[in-house]
């Protein structure tokens, strides 16, 4: 499963490898960068909602902050152990084998990339409504119904998917020239997004508008959920929110010194965004009222519209298109390289093989999940998926740290560069709530949950198909 890193130009029958072209500020800004996105100014009315009570909202974050945070410090010593393009793909398949790591990438490939690439998209789209309200005039709608579901489906087509389109192609345009053209991009976004971030929460608590008293709000949500679904639910919600630390595992071949840079860059990374998101959701709440949170579509326009005017509100819109534009960056750069290396491997389409041999790219793999996300992008499906998209995804972290558990009994003496922290306390606790959040979503959405997991096992017979043609290939290689 290595991956040969160095192009020799004088050995005609050797494809091109993709580079080492990341330094540690591009892998930081990819941990950073893509988790903070859209989900900071989306979820916080969502976890309202479903939470309740500002108390539990802010215990939401703090145990999804937690949670990622001891995901991280996991995830930190597999990528310095294994640098290699896929990240979990390749841990989960040294762990168990290589049928287990093709069931994340399919998994990953059909469904998780694609929904979180047009989730973003379309965030950005949500936000430039709010600067040009046509963008989301329905253009036509449809109305129709099927033999298996109680309600009607009703579908309205708007400018903003299209454009979500738009908006996707032209990022993965950017990183088919260069990881390197690609890193640069990100670190810029990401500075302007955290400046923009804590520009919000100091605005917040020290605009003289924020009140005490909006603490204290409650919602009937909680009572119809009870306290520990309800905290499970808002907590998923927020998961989503601070999803994105993985990522920077999937390009471990193509950072420096990546037995210092990604455990680094996970860890100060994830804390960085700990702190980010907790103080954000504590402004909010201290400068809107608690009803006023759950309702609102823009929560930091509307935080910045209370506090300083609307005049500074708009800015503020367009400093979040910025946000949501660096995590669609860093999203469409690493989500491909799980692609690249099923492939690579020929467990996945043929198609999506190969390095661009000029910008050491995975250009087909590009292209591909560009082609996915947009169709999503353009029908609105991303929005019944993204909850699906977490249930999913958390199974698989979950694997995945197993697995570091089943690598430090059958390999011993693998070199380590990082060992995880609080070993093994750390990933038992991360295993454990990881299992909770899926068991949770699980009951909740039983039809959304069944139809993930039955997409999943629908690439057995594919995988079958791609090893058999593998294992005849092998011997002409």
């Amino acid at each position: 499963m290595s991956l040969d890193t160095n192009f020799d130009m004088n050995t005609a029958n050797k494809q091109p490898g993709l580079i080492r072209g990341l330094g540690p500020w591009a892998a930081a800004a990819i941990v950073v960068g893509t988790m903070i996105g859209t989900g900071i100014f989306i979820k916080p009315a969502n976890m309202a909602q479903e939470a309740g009570t500002v108390g539990l909202v802010t215990l939401a974050w703090v145990i999804g902050g937690v949670l990622s945070l001891f995901g991280a410090l996991c995830a930190a010593e597999l990528g310095a152990a294994i640098p290699e393009a896929g990240g979990t793909y390749a841990y989960i398949s040294r762990a168990f084998g290589p049928v287990w790591g093709y069931l994340f990438g399919w998994t990953y490939s059909i469904i998780g990339a694609p929904t979180s690439i047009a989730t973003i998209a379309s965030g950005l789209l949500v936000f430039a409504s709010f600067l040009f309200p046509v963008v989301a005039t329905p253009l036509w709608a449809l109305h129709f119904s099927l033999p298996f579901l109680h309600a009607p489906i009703h579908f309205t087509f708007t400018w903003a998917q299209p454009l979500a389109v738009v908006a996707i192609a032209l990022i993965t345009f950017i990183n088919y020239f260069g990881v390197r053209l690609g890193g640069r991009v990100q670190v810029v976004l990401t500075v302007i997004k955290i400046a923009a971030v804590i520009a919000v929460i100091i605005i917040g608590f020290f605009s003289g508008k924020g009140s005490i008293a909006n603490f204290h709000s409650v919602s009937t949500s909680m009572g119809q959920l009870g306290i520990v679904a309800a905290l499970l639910t808002a907590t998923a919600s927020g998961l989503w929110a601070y999803d994105g630390w993985i990522n920077l595992t999937f390009v471990g071949s193509e950072i420096k010194n990546p037995g210092r840079n990604i455990p680094l860059a996970l860890i100060v990374g994830v804390l960085v965004v700990c702190g980010i998101y907790t103080a954000m959701s504590v402004a909010c709440f201290y400068v809107l009222p608690f009803a006023t949170v759950a309702a609102s579509a823009h929560i930091a326009s509307d935080v910045i519209a209370r506090a300083t005017g609307a005049d500074a509100a708009t800015w503020m819109t367009i400093v979040m298109m910025i946000c949501a534009l660096g995590t669609l960056n860093s999203s469409i750069l690493t989500n491909a390289r799980v692609d690249y290396a099923m492939a690579r491997d020929g467990l996945f389409f043929r198609v999506v093989r190969g390095v661009h041999p000029r910008f050491r790219t995975p250009a087909n793999a590009l292209v591909f999940q560009g082609i996915l996300a947009a169709v999503l992008a353009l029908t609105g499906t991303f929005e019944s998926l993204s909850l699906l998209y977490v249930f999913l995804v958390w199974i698989f972290y979950a694997a995945q740290t197993v697995g570091l558990i089943v690598l430090r009994r059958n390999e011993p003496n693998m070199l380590r560069p990082y060992r995880t922290w609080g070993y093994p306390v750390v990933p038992i606790i991360f295993i454990l709530g990881a299992l909770a959040l899926t068991v949770d979503v699980l009951v909740q959405k039983p039809l959304r949950s069944a139809i993930g997991l039955a997409v999943m096992l629908i690439g057995l017979p594919l995988y079958a198909h791609w090893r058999k043609r593998a294992s005849t290939e092998q011997p002409s290689q």
